[in-house]
């Protein structure tokens, strides 16, 4: 009898722990993500430090790239399921790769700046004009674009050449501090210049639910970029750019990066990717990029085909993110 009862207790102690045990043995889904050292890398690495990954079940590895090409040319050696990366890489990502663009990182229309010596004429016709390019004289045909990475434009422009560099974050503070002049910037040309979150379609359609756990950590950070003094994240965005990029950022210049990189939050980014009645504003802006390449003759006509409507710009990742999203604090 005693040894009918210890097996009883023995097996209801051992139901109990295999009942329980999926709480604990559950493994968190690794996700490999691509970043360059850039404002947007800071939404997920603190989120990543807060442990938001792990509150949903994944395990985010966040990896570094020198450029957003860099990232795409890794894509096929599936170095990343998603990644943030500005328009026109997201662009070349659908016509090389077939990704989609599934969020707005942030918006860098203050922060892409066109700049121009002093001196230049330039600098009295700047900000938007609709004569612009008669309003010096000039056609399109006297447009020269070169195609650069920001270090070797600001060496360049530096050293005298060109008569104006496109610069952005943090090359363009770069420039300012050698009193070159603000010409003119995506905002002040009324048009938007998005980073985008971009994922990888295969797996992204066979892993809808991580898709849309991966958009809700990145949100929850943008919810405390919105509301929360940005003067009182800068020592943690210092950390960010310190240890993660390596980057000594001052205390002045990781406020202003800040403040010129604003981010949308749930609902605004639904409403920006909302597509139920006609093309969707992110998908016209990956559009209109498409356009313009096509016009210089980066892409040819049977390319732009197939971006041209900018479809792969979906909100049905944002539209699985679960409301509301936990609280950041």
């Amino acid at each position: 009898m005693r040894l009918r009862k210890l097996f009883c207790c023995c097996l209801t102690v051992l139901l109990c722990l295999i009942l329980s045990a999926p709480a604990f043995a559950a493994e968190p889904i690794k996700v490999r993500t691509a970043w360059m050292d850039e404002h947007e890398t800071f939404l997920i690495w603190y989120a990543k430090e807060k442990g938001w990954d792990k509150e949903v079940g994944l395990d985010i590895e966040i990896l570094y790239f020198g450029s957003g090409m860099a990232i795409l040319n890794a894509l096929p050696a599936g170095e990343w399921v998603y990644a943030a990366m500005g328009a026109v890489p997201a662009m070349m990502g659908a016509l090389r790769y077939d990704t989609y663009v599934i969020g707005n990182a942030n918006e860098e229309a203050l922060i892409n700046r066109v700049l121009v010596r002093p001196d230049s004429p330039i600098a009295k016709v700047k900000d938007w004009n609709k004569d612009y390019p008669d309003v010096l004289g000039l056609t399109e045909k006297d447009i020269v674009i070169k195609n650069m990475d920001q270090a070797q434009a600001l060496s360049a422009f530096e050293n005298g050449i060109g008569d104006g560099a496109v610069l952005w974050a943090p090359h363009a503070y770069v420039g300012e501090a050698k009193d070159w002049v603000l010409a003119a910037n995506p905002k002040l040309c009324r048009l938007a210049s998005p980073c985008v979150l971009v994922a990888d379609r295969k797996y992204a359609d066979a892993h809808p639910d991580v898709t849309a756990k991966f958009l809700s950590i990145y949100l929850r950070a943008a919810d405390m970029l919105q509301h929360e003094p940005l003067e009182s994240l800068v020592p943690e965005y210092r950390r960010f750019f310190m240890e993660w990029a390596g980057k000594d950022y001052s205390a002045e210049l990781s406020l202003l990066d800040l403040q010129t990189h604003p981010v949308a939050n749930l609902d605004k980014q639904l409403a920006m990717f909302d597509a139920s009645k006609g093309q969707s504003k992110a998908q016209y802006w990956q559009s209109e990029m498409a356009k313009f390449f096509a016009g210089i003759g980066s892409i040819n006509p049977a390319e732009l085909k197939k971006v041209e409507d900018g479809s792969y710009a979906t909100d049905k990742f944002l539209k699985l993110v679960k409301k509301p999203l936990p609280s950041y604090k």
